[in-house]
């Protein structure tokens, strides 16, 4: 396995646990950190094992981290629609 799963895997047990700790903001600090450490992190993973492990890397990542990613689909929709 390489270091960039490995890292991968480690990020993955991190946002999990972090998941599970109570939080006043319902997460969304922890999902900007790991939104930060995780863009890198899937551009290491895909320059080190090719373009299908970046995209089961990216789409783990949007199922931990699912509702950045719809907010950012009913933003785009707004936007696109105009208004």
């Amino acid at each position: 396995m390489t270091p960039s799963l490995i890292l991968a895997c480690v990020w993955v047990v991190a946002a999990n646990v972090l998941a599970m700790i109570p939080s006043r903001d319902n997460h969304w600090s922890r999902a900007y950190v790991l939104i930060a450490l995780g863009i890198p992190l899937l551009g290491y993973v895909t320059y080190e094992n090719g373009p299908w492990w970046g995209l089961g890397v990216l789409f783990a990542g949007m199922s931990v981290l699912r509702w950045p990613v719809i907010y950012l689909g009913r933003w785009l929709r707004r936007q696109l629609n105009g208004g």
